[in-house]
Order: structure tokens, then C-alpha cells, then sequence
């Protein structure tokens, strides 16, 4: 009867011991998966966080052109961007700076050979997004204006380079001006982006004839 009793209570524990196991090993599977969750959730998170930090800072949407510099012209041109990142251009460049009436383009690209970034806006853009531009634009080889018909709010421009924003505030405006200001690219690098053959009047100040006048005929 005792060698019974004995023989019952050791069952007993090793059964009591076996559920502890159990437990235990349910326990860490349970931990273990908590944890890797854990550590899948932060993988995604820091994940999503770089990618989506990438998407608002990357210069993938920056468009090219191929022009080169040098061709003066007198008279209006038609340009094939809308603002125009290059090409023909008037022989007197737009003073860089801050401007509250649109600019000619011609001048403007004279200005974007010399290594300025023009930055331009829509007319109607809030005002304390002109002046968050206004902010962009205050170092040399810089040159703001509005611009009527912009296919977005703000457009960056350079030679051959241009972005277009959907406001003052994107990120990518403060990237733009530093990679592409006085850019490689740059036709007439280090040429001044001031000096007495610039204009610094908007473009109803300093109209631009749309052909060359006809030389007017001697007298008989």
C-alpha cells in the first residue's frame, strides 16, 4: 500500500512536471513571437519611414534637355518648355534677384546660362508660400518671379534642368537650388549673374519686339 502511494505521488509530480514544460515552452513560443513581431513591426516602420523620405527628397523627377549655350537673339522666342529651361536666348541677361512681375524668358535664360536657378511661381499662389520662395531665392545666382500658366504652382529651373513642385514647402526646392546652382552644366560658368549688361526691369518695363524691325528706306 505505501510502495502504491509512493509509486502514485511520483506520477503525480512527474505529470505536474510535464505540464510545467509545457507551459514553459508555450510561454517562450509565445515570447519569441511577440518579439519577432515586434522587431517585423520596427523593420517596417523605419522601412516605410526611409522609402517614404526618399520619395519626398529624391531628384527622380527632375527633367533633362540638351541645349547649348551662346545663341543670342533679339526678339521673341518660342520657347518648347513652359517656363523655358535653355536655348536661344536675348543678349542681356535678368539681373538675378526678386521679382513681383513676370520676366522676359529670353533674359531669364541668359540668366540660366550663367548658372542661375529661376524659380517661378503662379500668380495666384498664397502669399505666404511667395514669401517662403522669396526666402529661397535670397542668395546670389538666384532669380524669382511669377509666372502665368505654370503647369504646376512652382517650377525650378536651370539649364537643362527643371522640377516641378505642388508647393513652396517641398523639400526637394532647397535640393534643386544645391545640386543644380552653377551646375557642371552650366554654359558660361562664373559669368556674373549682375553687371551693366543685365536688365533688372520686369517684362512690361522691358518689352522685347516679336521680329526685327525693317530698316527703314533711304531718302530719294
Amino acid at each position: 500500500m505505501i510502495k502504491e502511494e509512493a509509486r502514485s505521488r511520483r506520477e503525480r509530480l512527474n505529470q505536474m512536471r510535464e505540464q510545467q514544460k509545457r507551459r514553459e515552452r508555450r510561454a517562450g513560443i509565445i515570447m519569441w513571437g511577440a518579439g519577432g513581431l515586434v522587431v517585423l513591426l520596427l523593420v517596417g516602420v523605419v522601412g516605410f519611414y526611409l522609402v517614404n523620405e526618399r520619395a519626398q527628397t529624391s531628384l527622380d523627377s527632375v527633367t533633362s534637355a540638351k541645349y547649348a549655350g551662346g545663341s543670342h537673339k533679339e526678339t521673341k522666342i518660342k520657347y518648347a518648355e513652359n517656363p523655358p529651361m535653355g536655348g536661344e536666348h536675348n543678349s542681356v541677361w535678368q539681373r538675378c534677384g526678386i521679382y513681383d512681375e513676370p520676366v522676359n524668358n529670353e533674359n531669364a535664360v541668359h540668366s540660366l546660362e550663367h548658372g542661375a536657378v529661376w524659380i517661378t511661381y503662379r500668380p495666384d499662389l498664397p502669399k505666404d508660400q511667395v514669401e517662403t520662395l522669396k526666402k529661397a531665392a535670397s542668395s546670389d545666382y538666384m532669380l524669382l518671379s511669377p509666372y502665368p500658366g505654370l503647369p504646376k504652382p512652382v517650377v525650378l529651373s536651370s539649364w537643362n534642368k527643371q522640377l516641378q513642385l505642388d508647393s513652396a514647402d517641398d523639400p526637394r526646392l532647397a535640393k534643386f537650388v544645391a545640386k543644380y546652382k552653377n551646375s557642371p552644366e552650366t554654359p558660361e560658368l562664373g559669368a556674373s549673374c549682375e553687371g551693366p549688361n543685365s536688365v533688372d526691369k520686369p517684362a512690361s518695363q522691358n518689352p522685347i519686339p516679336d521680329a526685327t524691325p525693317a530698316p527703314s528706306s533711304s531718302a530719294s
